[in-house]
Formats: structure tokens, sequence, C-alpha cells
């Protein structure tokens, strides 16, 4: 992967579950920023779909980064201050890079 198409910066965030002061049983999910790291937009597009309620429009972008262990679909990404949800985490080869599918929060 050429770290020249790497031109965008991205955060990883996962949610943390941390317990409370004043009852410590109950556990809060907090989000939490674990990488703040380099990638490359692959693809961003606004797509229009059909749904059982009408028609809608959801903001779809691929990441491409270097390769991580600790990535989980359960993560979030967040680029240009907004939030996206992880679809799909793809190997590139034999560990070089991840594509990381995501939408935006919310759609």
């Amino acid at each position: 992967m050429d770290a020249g198409q790497l031109d965008r910066v991205i955060s990883l965030t996962r949610i943390v579950t941390t317990p409370r002061q004043d009852e410590p049983w109950v556990r809060d999910p907090v989000p939490t920023k674990y990488a703040t790291i380099r990638a490359q937009i692959v693809q961003q597009s606004t797509e229009e779909f059909m749904r059982a309620f009408g028609e809608g429009q959801e903001t779809a972008i691929v990441f491409r980064i270097r390769f991580r262990g600790d990535v989980a679909l359960t993560d979030q990404v967040t680029y240009g201050g907004k939030p996206f949800d992880l679809l799909e985490v793809k190997e590139i080869g034999l560990r070089e890079g991840l594509e990381l599918r995501a939408k935006a929060v919310g759609q």
C-alpha cells in the first residue's frame, strides 16, 4: 500500500462499558477513540434505494487503511467530524491493508 495514497485522517471508536460511580453494578456504554490513522477514500457515494416505506438516501463510503488486527464491525469510523458505522471489514492481500465499508450513522 502506497503511503502517498493515505491522504485522509480518520479515527476509530469503540463502545466500552464502564461501571457507574454511584451504582457499580450498572454499566454505561461510553464511546472511546482507540486510534487515529491515515486512510484513503476509495469510494464515496449517496445511494438511493427503495425501502418498505419509500425511497431513501444512504451515504456510503469505503476507507482503505494499513492492516490492523483490532478492527471490529461494532466499531465506528469518524471522518470529517461525522460518524460512520462499519458494514464490512475486508482484508487486502496478506495483511497488507483493510477495506472498511461504512455508512453514515442515522441512515
